[in-house]
């Protein structure tokens, strides 16, 4: 099984980087995988994600998400959503793309106010590309990351088993 964290934050090396790969290896930890998980770091591909020209790196990238097993979708929150750039990123994707796959949506938030956007605005989009996306999304405050082993271990053991059974054919998407 293979784990890919997305992460979607213009702004290389960010907390959101370090976020998104503590919740990739934790839900791989939980799934008895040793293997460490990919991570595709949008940073990287800011300057080809519009761009009409192909790019083998953006190409490598949507491989690199079309063929995980599970996904964790991490980005920052701006305007009380995810990042234009993740939006562009997955809409470079067809319809059904992450059929059979699981999605996982986390957002890094500076108030607690904006705590919904991962479940009102992350969560429909995953769905849309066909993602099975199991409860809860993560919406992790910026003051929690002092925390962020305890905040993320208490999420990862509610979805790691959800992301089991859809891998496993037991939940249908």
């Amino acid at each position: 099984m293979t784990v890919v964290a997305l992460v979607g934050n213009p702004r290389a090396g960010s907390r959101t980087h370090g976020v998104a790969v503590a919740a990739a290896e934790a839900v791989r930890a939980r799934l008895g995988r040793a293997d460490p998980p990919e991570v595709v770091d949008l940073s990287a591909l800011t300057s080809v994600v519009l761009s009409p020209e192909p790019s083998a790196g953006l190409e490598i990238a949507l491989e690199l998400v079309t063929s995980a097993d599970a996904l964790v979708v991490v980005s920052p929150t701006y305007k009380a959503t995810y990042t234009g750039l993740l939006k562009a990123f997955l809409d470079r994707l067809p319809g059904g793309a992450l059929r059979g796959k699981a999605a996982l949506p986390l957002l890094v938030m500076g108030d607690p106010r904006h705590a919904l956007a991962v479940e009102l605005h992350l969560r429909p989009l995953l769905l849309e590309l066909g993602a099975f996306v199991p409860t809860p999304g993560l919406a992790v405050l910026e003051s929690r990351l002092p925390d962020l082993g305890d905040v993320i271990g208490d999420w990862a053991d509610k979805v790691a088993p959800q992301v089991e059974a859809v891998t496993r054919g037991v939940v249908a998407t």
